[in-house]
């Protein structure tokens, strides 16, 4: 789904991986009132047939679905009301069930109590979002020794209806973490075939970009490239709240450092990242984290060094790449593949 918000006096587009949207399940058919009439049988038995069931609304996750746009242009989903009974013992159709596709990741909350109702994590998962109603019951069944010519019919049950939120928290394996216009997009390019815009300006990348990274001897991974974080992302500042919801379900966080600030400015724009991962959300810091510093082609080579001695106490293993040359691209794909076979491992 798209939106707007406001930044540096004009209106941005930008991705929002939420939607909230109204279901109605179909109600039942109602039973049939009906009496036998038959050629030399003028007053036969009642044979009122039963109303069919609402058919139900459910929600399927699609691989095939990266994003909520579909929930711009639709926001009520109903199946079919179930048809009524007929004489002759003829019960009524079922309805026809509504499926919605969802992307996988798909979060699904009540509306009003915002209770978790589903989490759509694997490949055409389903939910019963909506149950249709039973259908009535025909005067046939109502027929008894004393009363063999019932008048009486039930009508069908009402389907389920409410309001539900759907929230997306993309599904990859190695989440690309960083300030504007680090460089993530490019190296995201560089690791997978995923073709995201690229440009030498901030907040290019407006919405998450996935992409795959394919190895020679072990399966592919997903790669998320998440939208350029700021200050007080944490806070929901510059939709800092709906891109931070895209690396809780990623194994491993790769921080994207632009090397062609200030002396200080590479360890200060990690700072802010570790404070917005652990303002947002502590249990962040404790997945398996590396940091690529970006942009080597554009400083001199004993910058290296300093870097070096400027993170040491970090912990945390280091790459030193250029994503618009390719260098150092193949030794961080290397290292990803032995951490990703650690990660299955544990």
């Amino acid at each position: 789904m798209v939106e707007f918000f406001y930044l540096d006096g004009k209106y941005i587009m930008a991705f929002v991986d939420e939607a909230k949207f109204f279901i109605k399940a179909g109600d039942g058919g109602n039973g049939c009132l009906s009496f036998r009439r038959e050629k030399y049988i003028p007053k036969g038995g009642p044979d009122g047939g039963d109303g069919g069931r609402g058919g139900s609304v459910y929600l399927e996750a699609d691989r095939n679905k990266m994003s909520l746009i579909d929930f711009r242009y639709r926001s009520h989903f109903l199946a079919e009301r179930g048809k009524n009974g007929q004489g002759k013992d003829m019960h009524g159709r079922k309805g026809k069930d509504c499926i919605v596709k969802v992307p996988l990741g798909s979060i699904i909350k009540d509306a009003e109590t915002d209770e978790v109702l589903a989490d759509l994590t694997e490949p055409e998962e389903k939910f019963i979002a909506g149950e249709g109603g039973n259908g009535g019951k025909g005067n046939a069944r109502f027929a008894t020794s004393i009363n063999r010519a019932p008048r009486k019919t039930t009508p069908g049950w009402p389907g389920e209806e409410r309001w539900l939120k759907i929230e997306l928290k993309l599904l990859a394996d190695v989440g690309l973490i960083g300030l504007p216009n680090a460089g993530k997009s490019t190296l995201l390019s560089k690791l997978s075939a995923a073709n995201p815009k690229v440009a030498s300006y901030p907040f290019t990348t407006l919405e998450p970009q996935l992409g795959v990274l394919q190895f020679k001897w072990r399966n592919p991974c997903i790669i998320a490239d998440i939208p350029g974080l700021i200050e007080g992302a944490h806070t929901g500042i510059g939709l800092g709240h709906q891109f931070l919801r895209h690396v809780e379900r990623t194994s491993i966080l790769m921080h994207v450092i632009d090397v062609g600030s200030e002396e200080e400015g590479p360890l200060n724009d990690f700072m802010i990242l570790e404070q917005e991962l652990a303002a947002y959300n502590p249990e962040l810091l404790e997945r398996k984290r590396l940091i690529v510093f970006n942009k080597m082609d554009l400083i001199e080579d004993d910058r290296q060094e300093e870097l070096r001695v400027l993170f040491k106490n970090k912990d945390l293993a280091i790459f030193f790449i250029s994503a618009e040359l390719e260098e150092g691209i193949d030794e961080l794909k290397e290292f990803l593949a032995d951490l990703l076979d650690e990660t299955t491992a544990s």
